[in-house]
């Protein structure tokens, strides 16, 4: 099985999944310790945010991305392309993956996010989510 950990900087676990560029790919094959196989680096037009293609992507490798952060859109879009889309409040990539296999990996915290990117978007607080479509 094949995870991805959404990390802009490689080191720490990163939010708004959908605006991730970057990836630590970890091969999490049963009975073996997980361990980084790959690091994604994807241009622009390659976050899910922004690609619009039907083809292929790069995420489409891995079975599983975890994110601090993603939204409804993000989600259903890793859904539909076979890839289950997990969020967690757990900062370290080896962490999250380990505990993720052992089924204990903590909850998200609430969904917050700055609006530092270019669209337009509603949220919808009071229903414990952002309704960021867009992604």
């Amino acid at each position: 099985m094949l995870i991805a950990i959404a990390s802009q900087n490689l080191h720490t676990i990163t939010g708004h999944a959908g605006m991730t560029r970057r990836f630590i790919v970890f091969d999490a094959t049963s009975g073996k310790a997980p361990h980084v196989v790959d690091h994604l680096n994807l241009p622009k037009n390659q976050s899910i945010h922004a690609f619009q293609g039907e083809g292929s992507h790069p995420l489409d490798a891995v079975d599983v991305v975890i994110a601090a952060s993603a939204g409804a859109g993000f989600i259903a879009r890793m859904a539909a392309r076979g890839i289950k889309a997990v969020v967690t409040s757990e900062t370290d990539p080896t962490t999250a993956v380990v505990d993720y296999l052992a089924g204990t990996l903590a909850a998200a915290a609430p969904h917050e996010h700055e609006h530092d990117h270019d669209h337009e978007h509603e949220h919808n607080h009071e229903s414990g989510g952002c309704n960021c479509n867009g992604q």
